[in-house]
């Protein structure tokens, strides 16, 4: 098949470009480059460069290509971000991802594979897991539009009979993650231990996070591109992505610091705002429907990405 993969030059997109590519598939990749890197890029891939926004240039992209399945992955990613900049967080979010629904209804589209977030649209947790039927309260602007594609993904299945899978991840590390941004605190920690520099925690650290190995997220975009199920309600096609298991950041903080050797303490500052306590996901529902269990254990993960990026 051929996949259009957006955000393919980021973190996590590029990590599902190999596996697509390793799996015999055709990858178009489009990216602006905000904070993806051409470095990511695998080099069978067919390269845009491209904003979601610019309609009319992804329209192009969509009359040359004609892919089978359009997997969506870039996005504003910054929670923190999108709390000082809300106008900037729905352009790309919402309106860039209406774009791409209009283009996939227009093109005949077989399947939408859209890259949501467990970490941030369920709020602060009623109850822990959260599984895919937990209230959704997003507290920060991010969750609000990640959140929001997934009625309109519903609302154009309904009606114009749009196939399409959600998978709300939990908080993704791995290699090639981000260190200089706000988001990704194991990235963000390996780098600065790395180097020797300071490493901050915004409020105790026992606040805890579902960390992910992007390796593992990789598999269950290709676990989705051959699923197939009826969809009855909103809630049928929408999937969590994550271990199970709650991991606070003093954890974390230990962890990385016995893999880089790192000798000073964290240094603890204020919490900041729209970040929730405690949250992670039950991954019960994707481990039944697609067979999908994370394979990385949280030691196995961090030594990996540490490695990276002692050698990057």
């Amino acid at each position: 098949m051929k996949i259009l993969v957006t955000g393919g030059a980021g973190f996590i997109g590029s990590h599902v470009v190999d596996k697509f590519i390793e799996n015999g598939h055709e990858v178009v990749v489009v990216d602006n480059l905000s904070t993806g890197n051409k470095k990511n890029l695998n080099p069978k891939a067919r390269f845009y460069e491209v904003d979601i926004t610019d309609k009319d240039a992804l329209e192009s992209i969509f009359k040359n290509e004609n892919p089978d399945i359009v997997d969506h992955h870039a996005a504003q990613v910054s929670v923190v971000y999108s709390v000082d900049h809300p106008d900037f967080d729905a352009r790309v979010n919402i309106i860039g991802t209406l774009n791409l629904i209009d283009l996939s209804l227009k093109y005949g589209i077989k399947k939408f594979i859209y890259a949501s977030t467990g970490g941030a649209v369920y709020g602060e947790p009623v109850y822990l897991p959260c599984d895919e039927k937990h209230p959704v309260d997003p507290l920060a602007p991010y969750g609000i539009s990640k959140h929001s594609v997934e009625h309109y993904l519903f609302m154009n299945h309904v009606n114009f009979r749009l196939n399409y899978i959600v998978l709300r991840y939990a908080n993704v590390y791995g290699p090639r993650q981000d260190p200089f941004g706000e988001a990704g605190v194991v990235a963000i920690f390996s780098k600065r231990m790395l180097t020797g520099d300071d490493v901050f925690i915004f409020g105790d650290g026992f606040q805890e996070r579902d960390f992910v190995y992007v390796g593992d997220v990789a598999e269950a975009n290709l676990l989705a591109l051959n699923f197939e199920k009826e969809i009855k309600n909103s809630l049928d096609p929408i999937f969590n992505v994550g271990t199970g298991v709650g991991t606070n950041v003093n954890k974390i903080f230990e962890l990385i610091k016995k893999f880089t050797g790192y000798e000073k303490d964290a240094i603890y500052k204020p919490p900041r705002p729209g970040e929730v306590y405690k949250v992670y996901l039950d991954n019960k529902k994707i481990k039944d429907e697609m067979s999908w269990a994370p394979r990385f254990s949280l030691e196995e993960g961090i030594k990996e990405t540490v490695e990276w990026f002692k050698t990057n």
